[in-house]
C-alpha cells in the first residue's frame, strides 16, 4: 500500500505566521530553537538550532468534538515548502518511541489501532493500520503525544 504524508496546509500555516489565533485563541509565540528536537509541522523538517520557530497550540481536526486533541507544535517562523511525499521524513526513524493510531471518518480515535513503536517501524505500522478499510487516516505523534503528521492512503 502506498502512503501519502503531508505537512500542514500552507494557507493555514501562513495565517498563523500572519498572527491568526491558534487552537487556544492566542497568537503563536516566537522562540529560538534549541537543540535538535524542533520539527516544523509544515515542511516536516527539523528547525535548525538558533533559528526562530513559532510555538502554538494546534488541533489537527476540522471540528471540535470529544476526540479532537489539542497540543503544542512548532513551525518555522520563516517561509518553508509544505512536505508531501509517499515516504515519512528520514528523521522520523529517531522518534523513539512514536505513537501511531488510526481515526475513523468522524475523526474519532480507533483505540484498537493505537500502537507505540520505534521510529523505523512507523511506516509499516501506518500501512498495517490503513489496511483496515474502516480507518480513514493515521496520526503519527511523539512519545509526548505531540502531533507530527497525518498519513493517508495514496
Amino acid at each position: 500500500m502506498n502512503l501519502i504524508v503531508r505537512g500542514l496546509e500552507s494557507d493555514e500555516v501562513e495565517r498563523i505566521r500572519q498572527g491568526a489565533p491558534d487552537a487556544n485563541g492566542q497568537p503563536a509565540l516566537t522562540r529560538v530553537a534549541e537543540g535538535v528536537a524542533n520539527p516544523c509541522r509544515h515542511c516536516l523538517d527539523l528547525i535548525a538550532e538558533g533559528d526562530d520557530k513559532l510555538v502554538l497550540s494546534y488541533r489537527p481536526f476540522g471540528t471540535v468534538q470529544p476526540y479532537a486533541e489539542t497540543g503544542p507544535i512548532f513551525l518555522h517562523a520563516r517561509a518553508c515548502a509544505r512536505y508531501e511525499s509517499d515516504r515519512l521524513p528520514a528523521w522520523f526513524d529517531f522518534l523513539d518511541p512514536a505513537i501511531v493510531r488510526g481515526y475513523d471518518g468522524d475523526d474519532w480515535i480507533r483505540y484498537d489501532t493505537g500502537q507505540v513503536v520505534p521510529g523505523p517501524e512507523i511506516g509499516a505500522t501506518c500501512r498495517q493500520i490503513l489496511a483496515d478499510a474502516s480507518v480513514a487516516y493515521v496520526h503519527v505523534r511523539s512519545k509526548f503525544n505531540c502531533f507530527q503528521c497525518r498519513v493517508d492512503r495514496a
